[in-house]
């Protein structure tokens, strides 16, 4: 009997556990996690520990284990990747999210394997020319991303448009440009979690919580804004681009909706049923001349390539994300 196989790096992290969960839905499809599970006491491993996965593979075994297996291989979900915007080695960011990304496509163009991958709206930089996700070379082109991380994920975009635009791409291949993506399984990344996380072991105790102050004279502390879009969608669009292999290019995904911090931490507040306390603490000098005051998705390209739901609403993602998980015992999903 055939067996059918996605294979997801990075399945057990954040958004790609969360992918993870959303394909193992399907009892006739087996779904392989590529990752590094490290530290147990960090509980990664329990982002994919209620889920029936395929097969684990290491990073450094991926593409023996593919060669091997690479007739199964319906399709290849690219989630792993440096993620920190403040990651100091240039190389370790480049060859993590351009140099492996690059192979991937590659190898699933040469085989004839469906290719879906994580881009970033870091992209965008700080947003002047908008968040439109105009796949034109003029248009990735002209993209000023601020830092290591976004270019390196602006520089992919390129190389898999152009790619594509050469006849020389998977049968499939898609890039999803996330906005700033919370919901269970982020408890492993620390600094790097969601503000919602972040800020939860306070609203939990009764305390109050910190958010930056404002460095700009138009806008007031706690008033920066986000495109904050829960990671049910992203699992979401995921199955919708599994099942819809007719869709191609690079689309944001996001809520397509900016809200700020402060309403971002009055929800998580009002699920937790406490009243609102908010302070402002400095930003850290080092983040002040790259730091983004407003990102906002433009979702028309996806809906109009035919996806079918609505994004979560900051309400009813925080609510279900604080009482469906942060408030419970077992806060993994």
């Amino acid at each position: 009997m055939t067996r059918r196989i996605a294979f997801v790096t990075g399945g057990a992290g954040f958004i790609g556990s969360n992918i993870v969960a959303r394909l193992a839905e399907d009892p006739t499809l087996d779904v392989v996690v590529c990752d590094r599970l490290r530290e147990a006491e960090l509980g990664k491993w329990r982002n994919i520990a209620k889920h029936p996965i395929g097969d684990f593979v290491a990073p450094e075994a991926m593409f023996d284990w593919l060669e091997k297996r690479w007739r199964d291989v319906e399709l290849v979900v690219h989630m792993a990747a440096v993620s920190s915007t403040t990651e100091p080695d240039a190389d370790k960011i480049i060859h993590s999210n351009f140099t492996l990304s690059r192979d991937l496509f590659r190898w699933c163009a040469d085989r004839q394997r469906r290719f879906v991958y994580a881009s970033s709206a870091a992209t965008y930089g700080s947003g002047e020319q908008g968040f439109d996700d105009d796949n034109s070379y003029e248009a990735l082109t002209a993209l000023r991303p601020l830092n290591t991380y976004g270019w390196s994920k602006a520089l992919f975009d390129l190389f898999a448009a152009r790619q594509a635009a050469r006849d020389y791409a998977p049968p499939q291949w898609v890039g999803l440009k996330f906005f700033n993506v919370y919901g269970p399984n982020e408890e492993h990344k620390h600094s790097m979690k969601s503000v919602a996380s972040q800020i939860w072991p306070k609203v939990r105790e009764g305390h109050a919580v910190q958010l930056f102050k404002s460095y700009r004279k138009d806008v007031p502390d706690g008033g920066q804004t986000r495109d904050f879009v829960y990671v049910r969608d992203a699992a979401d669009v995921s199955r919708w681009l599994y099942e819809n292999p007719q869709v191609n290019g690079i689309y944001n995904l996001g809520s397509g909706k900016a809200r700020t911090f402060e309403e971002m931490a009055r929800q998580v507040f009002e699920a937790a049923g406490r009243n609102a306390e908010i302070e402002y603490t400095p930003m850290p000098p080092a983040i002040r001349d790259k730091y983004q005051y407003f990102t906002e998705a433009k979702m028309d390209r996806l809906f109009q390539a035919g996806y079918p739901k609505p994004m979560t609403t900051l309400e009813d993602g925080i609510g279900d994300y604080v009482r469906g998980y942060l408030s419970q015992p077992d806060p993994y999903r």
